[in-house]
């Protein structure tokens, strides 16, 4: 089965519940939530009646749980020392709740060093990893990133010394953006060559996830901006073939692809992928 889904939200009213409806209103078979919103610390407790609501119509419409993934919020940064204390406490708490609702896999984005230098923040995310991960239920998916700043996780040898020093191997992974690896400067239209510098630099089992998003930007232009599908530089065909590489069949895929004025894209999109083919949705979107 194709594990294609994207972004949903998640409330206090309706928590995991109206993620899952989200998702399946879109065709997804799998999808992706933050548990609060990601730029601050508010959360609500986790309604466990809800959570069971949610899983028992997750397994009634063939969605596996286990291929479900949060993501960690932005104003996570392991990488730098301002606020790190604050940075490690509010992701073991970000797990725990992940432990709570059942999900075993979280995005994270690496961090930026701020001007400590790439040696630095590395060390210091990899001092929080350890730190976190140490009894953790939930392996940590690094995100690969577009290398905006003093973005770290930008090529995979930053990724593969992070993979190297973290402690807990069978807890931690990654995430490939396909936008990120664009604007990043990594040719995804030979996404096996990638792969291939995945599993001789960290392996192939590291992978959990891959965002699909078009990219804004031309390769190596460390913008990060994400396009919908089949609108941007990486185009559909590309994007269609990585979607259905064998060698990632197992792994979900998520679309971050942004809101067309208040719409969300995602049905129309999802639809294009099972389809193969690409329609200018836009244009019948007010």
């Amino acid at each position: 089965m194709l594990l294609i889904g994207s972004h949903v939200k998640y409330n206090s009213a309706t928590q995991l519940l109206g993620s899952v409806k989200e998702a399946l209103s879109y065709g997804a078979t799998t999808f992706m939530f933050y548990t609060g919103a990601p730029q601050n610390t508010a959360r609500s407790p986790i309604n466990k009646s809800i959570v069971e609501n949610a899983q028992k119509m997750m397994e009634e419409n063939n969605i596996d749980i286990n291929k479900v993934v949060v993501h960690a919020p932005y104003i996570i940064n392991l990488a730098n020392t301002e606020k790190y204390d604050f940075a490690v406490s509010f992701l073991k708490q970000e797990v725990k709740r992940c432990e709570e609702i059942g999900i075993k896999y979280m995005v994270l984005h690496p961090g930026s060093h701020v001007g400590l230098g790439e040696e630095v923040g590395i060390n210091n995310i990899v001092n929080g990893l350890n730190d976190v991960l140490e009894n953790s239920k939930v392996t940590i998916l690094l995100e690969t990133m577009a290398g905006k700043g003093s973005e770290l996780g930008c090529n995979l040898d930053q990724i593969k010394t992070i993979i190297d020093k973290v402690t807990n191997k069978d807890k931690i992974g990654i995430c490939l953006d396909t936008c990120h690896l664009n604007d990043a400067g990594y040719d995804v239209n030979n996404f096996d060559n990638i792969l291939d510098e995945v599993d001789k630099k960290v392996g192939l089992k590291f992978v959990g996830c891959i965002h699909i998003n078009d990219s804004k930007n031309p390769i190596s232009s460390h913008k990060d901006r994400h396009e919908n599908i089949g609108y941007g530089t990486i185009g559909f065909d590309t994007l269609i073939d990585i979607i259905y590489n064998k060698r990632l069949e197992d792994i979900p895929k998520i679309l971050e692809t942004p809101y067309i004025g208040e719409h969300a894209p995602y049905k129309e999109e999802i639809e294009m992928i099972k389809n193969k083919k690409f329609e200018d949705f836009k244009a019948n979107i007010n």
